[in-house]
């Protein structure tokens, strides 16, 4: 037994009598600890409920349709393309010629036009002006030259890419001979390396490469700010359609302009897109089966559920429900709307409801009785003049801008020509809304429309966020601000700025 020296059993005692006294007061500590959480965790959940509840029943729901005539805020932000960094002009020696056939139609060929003059300048290629497909929908071979203003094109990019017309002839012992160009197929969204190491040796090898198909075999998000700021001066510089083209685009948007502003609508309720998206049950039997058999002649076979499809906004909007968002976010009956489309599918009785809501609906073909419109507004030409009055609109509204290469186009351009107002129905946020009023809900149905709306982007700057495509926003890449707290978002000097030539296709 152990022996304690004087004291020390008194000490021990007082000692454990503490820790008795301490672990006593850790235990209240705990319980009040526990009875806090029981007490306060109902309040916070009762005040993050509350604050929820009121971001999503008493967001604003009013929409300012006078301020939408207007362009949308900038920011402080302003569209440039000019080169921030060393940018050296095109060597006086390329590594051979680039041609490329751009398929598709009018938007998807120009998208493939921005991506072959990349392609030339990350090989130092000489780039043969693009070959556009004779458009198997218009039957339409308007080439380049018929719709570009070619001279323009290459004067635009002389510091950026060398281009010519065709491959030239060679001589060599004594004979004259053509460069035949090695066919390639690129990998759709092909990265750089791709260009830099497959397509450069063949062309280094052959002399000449002919890339077929080119829609989309260049990868949009490129880490190289420089390389984007070139698909701008492509896009929004150098394609300039000619002047014809101009002059017919004008006279549609004077005559509208004469009676005020008016909207541009993208009403893509058409036989390809509703085969593209599955959407067959609206239509009548025979309808079906003609959408039916597009698709499975067009498109990769895919089990699709129109319910589904639906309920997740992945349907066309209909020409009625356009016309109910109008209404609902504002717009009357004196609102004049200039529409943009092939052959509406299902007729007349789909655009009925429309037309009963907006009666001052116009066309390239109604604008002017007289036959100059008419006849010169057929095919891509057609095309051209729509996507220019679109760009000139005061509010443009693309109703399926998902995989439109039409609607992508004119959001871009119109974002950078000043920010131009644009009304982009939320068709995800929107479907429970309109399958709400089909069961016959009809209570707040305007109300439900425009808090959806509300929180849309009507054309002011804002982040990329995939899947929207670099050809739709372009900011901040295309974009510079005069007082940039960032360096890397500052505007470029004004000498800079007057080498690129800044020629306006509105003006």
């Amino acid at each position: 037994m152990r022996s304690y020296r004087p004291g020390e059993g008194t000490t021990f005692k007082k000692l454990h009598h503490n820790r008795q006294q301490l672990k006593q007061a850790k235990g209240l500590y705990y319980k009040l600890a526990i009875a806090a959480v029981f007490l306060i965790a109902p309040a916070l959940y009762f005040v993050y409920f509350a604050t929820s509840y009121s971001s999503i029943f008493d967001s604003p729901t009013e929409v300012d349709v006078q301020k939408l005539w207007d362009a949308a805020d900038s920011g402080g932000w302003r569209p440039s393309s000019v080169p921030r960094s060393y940018w050296p002009p095109p060597p006086s020696e390329s590594n051979g010629y680039l041609r490329v056939r751009c398929n598709g139609g009018l938007n998807q060929q120009r998208t493939a036009i921005c991506n072959a003059v990349l392609a030339a300048r990350i090989m130092n290629a000489t780039l043969v002006l693009p070959e556009l497909d004779a458009n198997s929908y218009w039957h339409d071979d308007s080439g380049f030259q018929g719709l570009y203003d070619v001279d323009h094109f290459i004067k635009t990019l002389q510091n950026d890419v060398r281009i010519v017309e065709s491959i030239p002839e060679i001589k060599k012992n004594g004979k004259t001979k053509k460069i035949k160009a090695f066919q390639l197929r690129p990998p759709r969204d092909a990265p750089i390396i791709w260009y830099t190491t497959t397509a450069l040796e063949k062309m280094k090898e052959h002399g000449a490469i002919y890339l077929t198909p080119f829609s989309h075999r260049l990868a949009e998000e490129i880490d190289n700010p420089e390389y984007q700021r070139l698909r701008c001066r492509v896009n929004y510089h150098a394609l300039f359609f000619k002047p014809h083209i101009i002059e017919l685009s004008h006279n549609i948007v004077d005559k509208l302009r004469s009676q005020g502003h008016f909207m541009s609508i993208h009403l893509r309720f058409e036989m390809d897109m509703l085969s593209f998206a599955g959407c067959f049950d609206i239509f009548s039997p025979e309808e079906q089966k003609i959408l039916k058999k597009y698709r499975k002649e067009n498109f990769a076979e895919k089990k699709l559920i129109y319910s589904e499809r639906r309920a997740i906004g992945k349907c066309p909007l209909t020409p009625e429900e356009v016309g109910l968002i109008l209404r609902a976010m504002g717009f009357d009956n004196s609102t004049r709307i200039y529409l943009a489309a092939g052959e509406l599918f299902g007729g007349e009785r789909f655009m009925k409801p429309f037309r009963s809501m907006f009666p001052l609906l116009e066309n390239h073909s109604t604008v002017d009785s007289s036959n100059e419109l008419k006849d010169n507004t057929q095919g891509l030409i057609g095309s051209a003049v729509d996507y220019m009055v679109c760009l000139l609109s005061d509010i443009f509204m693309p109703t399926y801008d998902g995989p439109s290469n039409f609607a992508n186009n004119l959001l871009g351009h119109r974002l950078y020509s000043g920010f131009r107002t644009a009304i982009r129905p939320d068709r995800k946020g929107l479907a429970p809304v309109f399958i709400d009023m089909e069961k016959g809900h009809t209570a707040g149905f305007e109300e439900a429309v425009r808090r959806v709306m509300v929180k849309t982007s009507f054309g002011g700057p804002h982040k990329r966020v995939s899947p929207e495509s670099f050809y739709t926003n372009s900011w901040s890449e295309c974009f510079c601000q005069t007082s940039a707290s960032n360096p890397a978002d500052r505007c470029p000097s004004d000498h800079l700025i007057s080498n690129l030539n800044s020629k306006e296709q509105d003006s």
